[in-house]
């Protein structure tokens, strides 16, 4: 496996010649689809010594580490026997964390089937294995085990200019009593540094394990709120800013800033999309925005020093919810080019892309890259520069590579086996909704040398949340992959109602569960057609979670649009699945209020089309029954509905890669043959 760490090299500074692939296109099968990434999650270790990543061959994972200077030599291999790793890091140079799940059953009052992860920290060879902050007792009551099942530390700060310690906040799963640590990752000796309180909710620790900054939950007259407290001269916690929930402004402390004693501010309080500011925290003074975008929210700030701070020169760039998510502008002119260069080298295309406002008139042609992301996951300085690079697209299946000097490689394709050809194109597009609003979407268009000229059959795929976004990366869940392959158009509407678009959007979502926010749907399945790329009689609406609701909801509606639906861990019944929301102040200013409309299951009795449900036995988000009673109130009608439950799924990935083939196999087997008659 090693070994295929060298499978290409290249100078960056030359072109690189990609030929035209003359042999047939290979249609990926829902099991290849169904795989974990053969290779993923690589990191560098800060000193810039050693590589890691995960190996996966069917349900096993392993971790696989390196000496980065000698890549070609076999790589530790550390598993993992009774649960399942899911993420992994280096917590220090030569002792990583590793985020570890397994399926697990509640067993208080009544028996929850759930998943449970616990943080593990390992020596690079993986021989000593330490669960940190966990007792030595043994749980005798039931209290006591569910407590130890479910307590799971979180790292503030690795606090790597110091090589024992690391900054801890403990979770016991079932308590609000949460307590910072500071803790020796080699004696596994600990020491408090402080007790949250019962309104704390998140704490920012420095690297030298101080905690300067934290959140506060309230309330007040005006209504629930976050609050930011930051440390002052004395000692004592002061409040310096206050938002409302029900306003749904957004304040967040991203990183301390600059000068000393300052910190890097979130905020879109006024505005349409969150800016980054600079805030004096003695003198309570903000600064002018440091960085903000005309059509995007901003997100962070990008550094790659120890401490993650700027540098004299300031960061090395921000992150903004662009079309990928994750989107970054560089400040620093070496970090640009270096992408630009990757990008030349992979014969990756620069385009214009349009932008536009949700709600008026302006409009912006930006340069952009054809569909596909250039990350700088890892930045080690020195004379010779090392980067690790992800570059990844809706229809550009992940990849990795490093670049040292003017040596380019090829570290690993995560699914090698998937055919990017199969995968067709994807854009970015705008329609309009039919009172105006500008609506954003992703549009995958199948490949004509697979599947002929269009117009296609067509599937709308609304994302979950609704409070959620789609974006431009790989999609790892199998879905889209699998439906532009089977020659399906897709269409993932930003519908109102979606969060990182801006307010406009966001806020146009209010009270129209079933209303305007499906009529969005509804009017991207219309662009489909006038853009001939849709044939009318072979449209279909996918959607899981709150995408699963608008199938519901697609169901019940006499429009005629669809031929047929699929509802995936569907909402039904919107006042029962809020019920158990509604002791949450936090929930009940800002979420609640908007979710009014339509109950799909008050009509599953009249539902207009066929329809397939399918939900996980593990689901605590979503629970089994919300999928249960629209089902028997269709079927006791006599109703063309067809129903799944998949065992030891929850509410995404599955416990194992059988599971989620059985999935991706009933969404296609459906459209195939089932959508009424002769499938979509």
């Amino acid at each position: 496996m090693a070994r295929q760490l060298l499978l290409a090299a290249t100078m960056l500074a030359g072109a690189h010649a990609v030929a035209a692939d003359a042999t047939p296109v290979r249609v990926p099968t829902t099991e290849m689809l169904a795989q974990f990434a053969g290779m993923t999650g690589f990191r560098i270790s800060p000193d810039g010594k050693h590589m890691l990543a995960i190996q996966s061959q069917g349900d096993n994972r392993s971790i696989l580490v390196w000496k980065l200077a000698d890549l070609a030599a076999k790589p530790t291999v550390i598993g993992a026997k009774n649960m399942q790793i899911r993420t992994v890091s280096f917590l220090k140079n030569d002792m990583l964390q590793v985020e570890m799940t397994q399926p697990f059953d509640l067993r208080f009052d009544e028996v929850t089937k759930t998943f449970i992860s616990k943080l593990l920290f390992v020596d690079l060879e993986g021989k000593n294995w330490v669960e940190p902050m966990a007792s030595a007792e043994i749980p005798r009551t039931d209290i006591a085990k569910k407590a130890a099942a479910l307590a799971n530390p979180t790292v503030l700060n690795r606090m790597l200019k110091d090589p024992d310690h690391v900054v801890l906040v403990n979770d016991s799963g079932i308590s609000s009593n949460r307590e910072v640590y500071r803790y020796n990752v080699r004696s596994g000796r600990s020491t408090r540094i402080m007790r949250l309180g019962e309104n704390d909710n998140s704490v920012l620790a420095n690297s030298k394990g101080e905690v300067w900054a934290k959140t506060r939950l309230g309330s007040d007259g005006q209504g629930t709120f976050t609050a930011i407290d930051f440390r002052g001269k004395d000692g004592d916690w002061e409040e310096h800013f206050r938002s409302y929930v029900k306003n749904r402004d957004v304040v967040d402390v991203v990183s301390s800033g600059a000068k000393a004693g300052s910190a890097i501010i979130r905020s879109n309080v006024g505005r349409e999309f969150a800016a980054l500011y600079e805030y004096d925290i003695a003198s309570r003074k903000t600064g002018p925005v440091l960085f903000e975008h005309k059509f995007f929210e901003a997100k962070g700030v990008r550094s790659f020093r120890l401490d993650d701070g700027p540098s004299e020169e300031g960061f090395d760039g921000y992150t903004f919810d662009g079309l990928h998510e994750d989107d970054e502008h560089w400040d620093n002119p070496k970090l640009e080019s270096v992408v630009r260069g990757v990008a030349q080298a992979l014969g990756i295309k620069e385009i214009t892309q349009e932008l536009r406002s949700v709600g008026g008139p302006e409009r912006a042609e930006v340069s952009a890259l054809d569909g596909v992301s250039v990350r700088l996951v890892h930045v080690v300085a020195g004379e010779t520069p090392t980067y690790l690079i992800r570059v990844s697209g809706k229809t550009y299946p992940t990849e990795h590579y490093l670049l040292r000097g003017q040596q380019f490689q090829l570290l690993a394709k995560e699914f090698p086996d998937v055919d990017k050809r199969a995968l067709g194109t994807a854009r970015f597009v705008y329609y309009k909704a039919r009172d105006g609003l500008n609506i954003p979407a992703y549009l995958t268009v199948p490949n004509p040398q697979l599947c002929g000229p269009g117009p296609y059959a067509a599937v709308v795929h609304p994302h979950g949340g609704p409070w959620a976004r789609d974006n431009m990366g790989y999609d790892t869940s199998g879905w889209v992959p699998m439906l532009v392959s089977q020659c399906r158009v897709v269409l993932q509407p930003q519908y109102r109602g979606s969060s990182g678009w801006g307010r406009t959007l966001w806020f146009a979502g209010d009270r129209e569960w079933g209303g305007k926010m499906q009529d969005d749907k509804d009017d991207g399945a219309k662009w489909l057609v006038s853009e001939k790329l849709a044939d009318p009689k072979r449209i279909a609406m996918f959607g899981f979670s709150y995408g699963g609701y608008a199938a519901f909801a697609a169901s019940v509606r006499p429009n005629g649009l669809y031929k047929c639906a699929i509802a995936g861990a569907g909402v039904s019944d919107i006042d029962r699945i809020w019920a158990k929301f509604f002791t949450n102040p936090y929930f009940q200013s800002g979420q609640e209020p908007t979710v009014r409309g339509l109950s799909p299951l008050s009509k599953a009795d009249k539902i207009e089309i066929p329809i397939m449900v399918y939900h996980g036995d593990r689901d605590q988000v979503v629970p089994l029954i919300q999928s249960e009673i629209f089902v028997d109130k269709a079927k006791a009608a006599g109703k063309p509905v067809e129903y799944h439950v998949l065992a030891d799924y929850a509410h995404g990935p599955a416990w194992t890669r059988k599971t989620m083939a059985d999935q991706l196999n009933l969404i296609s087997t459906y459209l195939a043959t089932g959508c009424g008659k002769g499938g979509l």
